[in-house]
């Protein structure tokens, strides 16, 4: 009953955090700052957002837990002294928007240090609060991100997140109608596919699906500034397998995990091993064992040094399953050397 009880408080929180932001904020802050006030400028958003791409590069690599303690401190010993600091509407607008970017990922980063109810709440109001801060900066993609955050939480809750994940979904990609880049317009599409697969929805999980691919296929190699950047071709094609997964698709979904890999490489620890660890599940659904062994035995070497609740939770999620298998050839190796990580 708790639990129920968590779950429907979560979902109401979820919905109630699109009506948060004060459009007036910024230009209030502007109005009656004291003359005495710490002076912003471009300086201080330009570190802002460095730090946040060094600290996001490690969290990338190495899992949330790593990283989420340091983010959180510079938030509160330097962006929060400076969100309430003396600058003009345009500096404070982009500071707004940088401090959304960071609180987003102090976000994530819990959210893949535990999935208990006290991260997974956690991370659920650092993303209501990078949202209101998104739309005070009167930005769309971190307000779009933010709104994802929450999207994916519900998607994880299951059947019962899923009218929440479908909902929020729809409105990320109302804030894609706002932007030319190409990456953000996949990303967002994608969470949408995701959550109408999730819901049933097979034909609004395929046109979304579509158009993601549309999206990524224009989208450039080179990162750029945009929030979404991270999301290239190669993170599109895991995504792209595990949804047509949930939806049956086990050829196609596997042919996508297995192009994330060979073809675009994916640049991250974490990501790889994530990768490496659906695979070998989707070969097991397809009765393919010594499919599954090989990616399993790549992802636990590949998870080696990330902590990440995905990974510990993929690690758990392979020997449970290997103890069908507990006769076969590699198994009992495999299964150790899981356990071991654990």
């Amino acid at each position: 009953m708790e639990r129920r009880t968590m779950l429907a408080a979560t979902a109401a929180f979820a919905l109630s955090a699109l009506n948060l932001p004060d459009a007036e904020a910024i230009t209030r802050r502007v109005a009656t700052a004291p003359a005495n006030a710490l002076r912003v400028g471009a300086g201080e958003v330009a570190a802002i957002r460095q730090m946040t791409r060094t600290l996001g590069d490690t969290a990338a690599e190495y899992g949330g837990a790593h990283a989420r303690r340091l983010a959180v401190q510079y938030l509160a010993d330097n962006v929060g002294p400076w969100l309430n600091g003396r600058y003009t509407e345009n500096t404070g607008r982009a500071l707004f928007a940088a401090a959304s970017e960071l609180v987003h990922l102090c976000g994530w980063m819990v959210q893949d240090e535990g999935n208990d109810d006290h991260h997974q709440g956690l991370a659920q109001r650092y993303y209501a609060h990078a949202f209101a801060l998104a739309e005070e900066a009167r930005e769309p993609e971190p307000a779009a991100t933010a709104l994802r955050g929450m999207a994916t939480q519900a998607i994880d809750l299951g059947p019962r997140g899923r009218a929440v994940a479908l909902r929020l979904s729809e409105k990320c990609v109302e804030y894609a109608d706002r932007l030319e880049e190409p990456k953000a317009v996949a990303y967002y599409q994608t969470t949408l596919a995701d959550a109408a697969a999730l819901d049933g929805d097979q034909q609004l999980a395929r046109t979304a699906l579509a158009k993601s691919q549309n999206a990524i296929e224009r989208a450039t190699a080179a990162p750029g500034e945009s929030w979404a950047s991270h999301f290239s071709t190669g993170r599109w094609a895991h995504h792209s397998g595990m949804i047509l997964a949930r939806l049956g698709d086990l050829d196609s979904a596997r042919e996508h995990l297995q192009h994330a890999l060979d073809v675009h490489g994916l640049d991250r620890r974490r990501s790889r091993a994530i990768v490496l660890g659906d695979l070998g599940h989707v070969h097991l659904r397809q009765g393919d064992l010594d499919g599954a062994l090989a990616a399993w035995g790549d992802f636990v070497d590949c998870a080696e040094g990330v902590q990440s609740v995905r990974i510990t939770d993929a690690l758990t999620d392979l020997r449970v399953r290997l103890t069908r298998y507990d006769k076969a050839p590699g198994v009992a190796e495999l299964d150790g050397r899981a356990a071991a990580l654990l």
